[in-house]
């Protein structure tokens, strides 16, 4: 079976993560989804396929005879969508043969335009798959998981020899809990990569440094007629402090290896408003430079306004996983050889978000992440290709082939 057909197996499969849920995984639905791959890896002769008591689903293929002594080697991808857009009731379309030219995304206003995403041309003559307009399509992170269990049948089913092959499929990434409980000893591999990127041939080895930042801002309310010198408007503070973080250091103005400060959400009334920001930077100093910014500010706001005023509290999510996958370069190496063994030019960049290797790699599990072949993830025009998929499931194929030389 080909990945692109597993992949639209899994698409129907509602496992939209719940970031608001305490609970492991986030939400019901997700195991359905885990179910459905620990029986079909069951089926393929996956050995000791299962899903664990929150929601995590393992298996291993053993080494073929005299690779015992190579290292094991770990593919990891991702079943939850993001809830940035609805991921229920997926009805994905294939065009084959694509003109390279605008898609119409069903029967709504939404266009797929080649001069909003100009890959589109290079994707011509593909087989390209896409939404209806109406949801995203799930190749993040479905894609992976076809691919690593595409790559699983190859290797049951043919004759090229491999050390230890570990398989693991978590929930949750999209809300960055992701690898929290992922059994790292008992998954069993020496070296890792996720299958999480984009364009097939994408190899990332670095990512953010991320935190998350909350401003609780305590205003004083009366009424208006009797507000001078008495009222505190916490809406006003807030909109003083967002002013007080340079403009060009957001999402929207930055790019490549440059930080932001990210105004995630604004709720509030007179009497108190909460901030959220997220805080991105791949160097681990300027990094801590802009948590200690948020705080300064805080400082700042309280001394003008009074103590007590304005409080920030600062939550670390992940750490540029470069320092642990560096030590091990082979990893990319071996992606790289592959990559260009397939005919795909590499794309080295970094991640400007977060991957489960991320944390993986911090766990002990370095875990770079590579290309699955899709575009325009976390909305409604996500696409992929059928040869884009193919081409990923090569290129892992290639690697396993190395580790075992």
């Amino acid at each position: 079976m080909r990945a692109y057909e597993r992949f639209l197996k899994y698409v129907p499969v509602w496992t939209t993560s719940d970031e608001t849920s305490e609970t492991v995984p986030s939400a019901e639905r997700e195991l359905d989804l885990a179910r459905m791959l620990a029986e079909e890896m069951t089926e393929l002769g996956i050995t000791d396929a299962r899903v664990d008591d929150k929601g995590y689903v393992y298996g291993y293929i053993p080494a073929t005879p005299g690779c015992e002594d190579k290292a094991s080697l770990g593919l990891i991808a991702h079943m939850d969508t993001a809830p940035d857009a609805s991921g229920k009731n997926i009805r994905p379309r294939l065009i084959e043969d694509y003109d390279g030219e605008d898609v119409q995304l069903g029967d709504g206003d939404k266009v797929l335009r080649a001069a909003d995403f100009p890959h589109l041309k290079g994707l011509k003559g593909r087989t390209l798959i896409v939404t209806d307009g109406e949801t995203l399509l799930g190749a993040d992170d479905k894609a992976g998981i076809a691919e690593i269990l595409t790559v699983a049948e190859e290797l049951l089913n043919g004759d090229m020899p491999h050390g230890k092959i570990c398989i693991g499929f978590t929930p949750d990434e999209e809300i960055a809990r992701g690898a929290k409980h992922f059994d790292v000893e008992g998954f069993g591999a020496d070296y890792g990569y996720t299958l999480d990127g984009s364009a097939e041939g994408e190899i990332q080895y670095e990512n953010f440094n991320a935190s998350t930042a909350i401003f609780t801002i305590h205003g004083v309310s009366v009424h208006t007629g009797t507000a001078k010198d008495v009222l505190v408007n916490s809406q006003t503070l807030a909109a003083e402090i967002h002013q007080m973080l340079p403009e060009s250091e957001r999402p929207e103005t930055t790019e490549g290896y440059e930080g932001f400060y990210h105004l995630v959400s604004v709720n509030g009334t007179v009497t108190e408003t909460k901030m959220k920001y997220f805080i991105r930077d791949f160097d681990r100093g300027n990094f801590q430079k802009r948590e200690e910014r948020l705080r300064q500010i805080a400082a700042e706001m309280n001394e003008k306004y009074g103590e007590g005023k304005v409080e920030v509290e600062i939550t670390e999510s992940y750490r540029n996983m470069r320092e642990m996958v560096e030590p091990c370069y082979q990893l990319v190496e071996y992606a790289l050889a592959a990559t260009r063994a397939a005919g795909v030019e590499p794309d080295v960049a970094p991640i400007r978000g977060g991957t489960d290797g991320a944390r993986l790699s911090f766990k002990g599990l370095p875990c770079p992440n590579l290309g699955t072949g899709g575009y325009a993830f976390h909305g409604v025009y996500e696409h992929i290709t059928v040869e884009g998929m193919d081409l990923a499931v090569k290129i892992v194929m290639d690697i396993i082939r190395q580790f075992a030389a």
